[in-house]
């Protein structure tokens, strides 16, 4: 399973463990430390991360969290905030109709009460893919990973896909990533996580930073 391209993965892996481990840690700390409003900020966060960097999609929730806007705004008011992203008025719609979803009644946020209830991670992201606009199982996952739920979860973008192609755990990169097809390669990930004994929560990160040179969120 080794291949001449692993042991560049594992020299650069080795160097910043330390790094990956404490980012890791951090996320264990945003479900363990957060509340409800933490948590929903990371699922915002997630639904502006498609075709955009996540560091622009970081400063746009920052940015609107720090207003209050995020929390009470309207889809019109959240729009300026989303200039840095991509499809930046789908996004708008997509925040406007998600802080309707983790609202109650009495318009207090349930984020973290909610996704408790769930008996398992693979039925949070179930429930997640089915019932949040702009979300897949890539973003969903990586809500997950961002809240300390991503030991056993794959983050398929391109950076991945195209690093599991160069260490032989696909063969290519599929022209559509569909349900079934992502999760035939999060099991491939997984079986080769287990063999080379990186887990899957550190294996995302170290792969993410040989295309990025940064290990963010």
């Amino acid at each position: 399973m080794k291949n001449d391209y692993f042991y560049e993965v594992e020299r650069t892996y080795e160097s910043i463990k330390g790094k990956i481990e404490s980012r890791v840690q951090e996320f264990r700390k945003v479900w363990n430390n957060g509340d409800n409003k933490d948590i929903y900020c990371e699922l915002a966060f997630c639904i502006l991360t498609p075709q955009s960097k996540a560091r622009s999609a970081w400063k746009a929730i920052s940015d609107l969290r720090d207003s209050g806007i995020l929390f009470i705004g309207t889809e019109e008011e959240i729009l300026p905030y989303l200039n840095i992203v991509r499809f930046n008025k789908t996004k708008a719609k997509n925040l406007y109709i998600l802080k309707t979803q983790m609202t109650n009644e009495k318009n207090e946020f349930i984020t973290k009460d909610f996704f408790s209830k769930f008996e398992s991670v693979v039925e949070m992201r179930e429930w997640i893919v089915k019932n949040i606009r702009g979300m897949s199982y890539k973003e969903a996952s990586h809500f997950l990973r961002n809240i300390g739920f991503g030991e056993n979860l794959a983050i398929l973008d391109r950076h991945i896909l195209k690093n599991l192609v160069r260490l032989e755990v696909i063969k290519d990169i599929p022209k559509t990533v569909t349900p079934k097809i992502y999760k035939e390669i999060e099991e491939k990930m997984k079986k080769y996580c287990k063999d080379v004994n990186i887990s899957m929560a550190h294996m995302d990160l170290i792969l993410w930073y040989l295309e990025a040179k940064d290990i963010f969120k």
